[in-house]
């Protein structure tokens, strides 16, 4: 055999090794490295400064004395004044709202988690007639807030003889509460693989084993979702507990406020530490549920 038996046929240009090395790039339409990091990290940046400055500028109030505060509400104090939050924390009446405030939070939580899942778990996995409408029904309570019923809520509370009573504001607050809550759960438990469903049928395992042993376990992030939403919004209520609450031993803290408002004059100092105390709790909560709130919401908010 020769080396023209070895030469490409005539016609076919010989193709050119490879270079060593990495191929060179022709274009390289690549943005400054740093810019896009810079602009996120600058809007970080503000969106952080607008939350947290309210916070801080609240919590440094506390420490001040009414003079102070008003010459400089948003400084560092001359003077740190310990005595304001000593008095509120040493005193029996913010124990007895924050008692008051996480009974009614803490079970709004509760029958919200109980009976919107078990509602949720129906619409997702059972069709009846009717199911539509219903759950487009319970849906429009997310169109009125609890201040447009206000007058119909105080009929139907006095008539239930519910007045000055914390189940007075426990249930109206669970009923508003269930319409994001059975949108989001139903639509994170759509999410769960059907061969689950499947498969545990086949095995014997009917709806309410499924529905505890399965769903319920699986769904822990949107479950948490739900709940933090729920107690931060029963946690700050204002109007409900105003209108049916009228004995002070039975105040939540969104009502104590009124205690250090006088006819003439408000110690401001004193109302910003006892809502530097009383808005802790709902801080913790969210900030110890932060990563379930962020999974629950991407489960349970992507389809319909």
């Amino acid at each position: 055999m020769t080396d023209q038996s070895l030469s490409p046929p005539i016609g076919i240009a010989r193709q050119p090794h490879a270079a060593a090395g990495p191929a060179t790039r022709w274009f390289s339409p690549r943005l400054p490295a740093g810019l896009p990091g810079f602009v996120k990290f600058a809007a970080l940046v503000i969106l952080a400064s607008i939350v947290l400055t309210p916070l801080i500028a609240t919590a440094l109030g506390g420490f001040k004395e009414l003079g102070d505060l008003r010459a400089n509400p948003f400084g560092l104090p001359k003077l740190w004044v310990w005595r304001n939050y000593w008095d509120i924390l040493s005193g029996a009446r913010y124990w007895q709202m924050l008692g008051n405030s996480l009974f009614i939070s803490l079970f709004t939580v509760f029958l919200t988690l109980t009976l919107a899942s078990m509602a949720a778990f129906a619409f997702a996995h059972l069709h009846f007639f009717g199911d539509r409408f219903l759950l487009n029904y319970l849906l429009l309570g997310l169109l009125f807030p609890v201040a447009t019923a206000i007058l119909p809520l105080f009929i139907k509370i006095r008539d239930l003889g519910l007045l000055n009573s914390h189940w007075g504001i426990v249930l109206p607050q669970t009923a508003f509460a269930l319409g994001m809550a059975i949108l989001l759960l139903r639509n994170a438990f759509k999410e769960l693989p059907s061969e689950l469903l499947d498969a545990a049928l086949m095995d014997g395992c009917g709806y309410i084993r499924y529905f505890i042993h399965i769903t319920l376990p699986l769904s822990a992030p949107i479950l948490s979702t739900v709940a933090v939403i729920a107690f931060v919004n029963s946690w700050n209520n204002y109007i409900l507990p105003l209108v049916v609450l009228n004995t002070e031993t039975r105040y939540p803290w969104t009502l104590g406020l009124m205690a250090y408002q006088g006819e003439y004059s408000t110690n401001w100092q004193l109302v910003l530490a006892f809502i530097t105390l009383t808005i802790l709790p709902a801080i913790v909560m969210f900030v110890m549920a932060q990563k379930y709130i962020v999974a629950g919401l991407t489960a349970g908010a992507v389809k319909g």
